[in-house]
């Protein structure tokens, strides 16, 4: 939970911004002005060039882009930084990290290495592009309550050739390591709960992450099939035993059976909630995609899996139901309950995915190097972790046109506006800059004899060739 206290939160302020100057090991001045510029424009960030016209920003635009290219951010002690601070948690006081993957187009940037094709979704049904950028891993803390706010802790690009799974795990382990150090969670505290969406592995996940205190709960695609706890062994009966049980067809009611918990919950958005589930439910695991490393016999991850269905949408649309999986068995009807409103909060990080890219200018800039770029993406996670410390303190600076606020229900947008107001009052740690001249830059007439190199996209799958769609009905997924 984010501190109330007056003096408290301001003091985190300060501290957060004494400790994200010393993260900066090469042109810091020139970085933290940056950062201010960012968090004190009067409006959406356009380009870079545009910040060095904002009254905190004390240098010339030539050193806007200098930071970012020239610039270095000791990545590791920000991290440590921004798992230091205090953070939100849910109602029944654990930690929910809520993890995804945003990217940064970049379709025409040809001299722009390591991009990525990128799945977005485009405007009409159904219809999905694929586009050149870079692909990052971002994890956020997430509030309990209707909120747009969360507390980013982490975001890595996925280089060319990498597997998603492992870098999430890698990435998760070391956000969880920081938490731990940092004192948010302790011996005997609750597991922390990390979301996924469906475009995540989630028992694979709870299996490189099955030594750390942590539960895993995804959201799994509705053709998917599962499969049941081993039945017993029958005396007599010989060659090897049974691994697997019966199957779960989520897409076949009659495989269901009677589920082990049902609870039904009165909701003000989507009418009566009802979630049912299933415990000791396993995918059946295969030496392929992401498991074709595995040496020896494969595991068998067991989790429970529920099933929400909803009377209604807000938007009017039939409802679907959302089949979720959790790395826990045995669970209560209380718990089954947290677990899908915690899975309904995941969606806060889109909240935050679009005030890191239209508010704050996360991908405007027209970067070339993928370095520059990652030191974009952490100043922006500290100016955003700056808006997060100020929003008890921030005045409602409303336009005319918008409804009155609770200050502690501001949005981030609009704690950014009295931001410049609260910047007089906490550490500026940034030095005066020292008297200087342009360099005299390329003479008029001379053409640039050293072109930059052009780079070719990066796919996922090793062949580039498109697969023939097929004519029948999309087969289940049996794993």
């Amino acid at each position: 939970m984010h501190d109330t206290g007056g003096a408290g939160a301001m003091g985190d302020l300060s501290a957060f911004r004494q400790e994200f100057y010393r993260c900066l090991t090469a042109r810091a001045d020139a970085v933290f002005e940056v950062t201010d510029a960012v968090l004190c424009a009067d409006g959406p960030v356009r380009s870079l060039p545009e910040l060095s016209l904002v009254g905190e920003h004390r240098r010339g635009h030539g050193s806007v882009y200098a930071a970012l290219d020239r610039g270095r951010i000791e990545v590791a002690r920000l991290r440590r930084a921004l798992a230091s601070v205090p953070l939100p948690r849910a109602a029944d006081g654990r930690l929910v990290l809520a993890v995804d993957i945003t990217c940064w187009l970049r379709p025409e940037a040809h001299t722009c290495p390591q991009r990525m094709l990128c799945h977005t979704y485009g405007r009409a049904k159904d219809s999905h592009l694929m586009i050149p950028g870079w692909p990052y891993s971002v994890v956020c803390t997430l509030e309990t309550g209707r909120s747009s706010w969360t507390a980013p802790l982490d975001a890595v690009r996925l280089a060319p050739g990498e597997d998603a799974a492992t870098v999430t795990a890698d990435q998760l382990r070391t956000v969880i390591g920081n938490l731990i150090d940092a004192g948010h969670h302790r011996p005997g505290d609750p597991d922390i709960w990390i979301v996924t969406d469906a475009g995540y592995d989630a028992p694979r996940l709870a299996f490189l992450l099955a030594d750390l205190p942590v539960a895993v709960l995804g959201r799994m695609r509705s053709d998917r099939v599962l499969r049941r706890a081993a039945p017993p062994r029958q005396p007599g009966i010989t060659g090897r035993p049974a691994r697997h049980g019966g199957e779960f067809v989520f897409g076949d009611p009659a495989s269901w059976g009677e589920p082990t918990v049902a609870t039904t919950t009165e909701t003000r958005l989507y009418g009566p909630a009802t979630a049912r589930s299933w415990d000791r439910l396993h995918p059946r695991l295969t030496h392929r995609s992401s498991w074709v490393a595995q040496t020896g016999t494969l595991p068998v991850i067991e989790g429970t899996v529920i099933r929400l269905d909803v009377a209604r949408l807000p938007s009017g649309a039939i409802p679907k139901p959302v089949w979720l999986w959790h790395s826990g068995v045995d669970l209560d009807a209380g718990e089954v309950d947290l677990l899908w409103q915690a899975f309904l909060r995941r969606f806060d990080i889109e909240h935050t995915f679009r005030m890191l890219k239209q508010t704050l200018g996360w991908t405007s800039p027209k970067l070339r190097d993928p370095a520059a770029a990652d030191r974009w993406t952490w100043l922006l996670l500290a100016a955003y972790t700056q808006l997060r410390l100020a929003r008890d303190h921030a005045a409602d600076l409303r336009r005319p046109w918008e409804k009155h606020a609770v200050l502690q229900r501001l949005t981030p947008a609009r704690v950014r506006r009295g931001f410049r107001h609260l910047r007089t009052q906490v550490a500026c740690p940034a030095s005066a800059p020292k008297p200087s001249r342009p360099g005299p830059g390329r003479p008029a007439g001379h053409r640039n004899q050293h072109p930059a190199p052009r780079y070719d996209v990066h796919i996922k799958t090793p062949s580039n060739q498109k697969a023939s769609k097929a004519a029948g009905p999309r087969p289940r997924r049996t794993g």
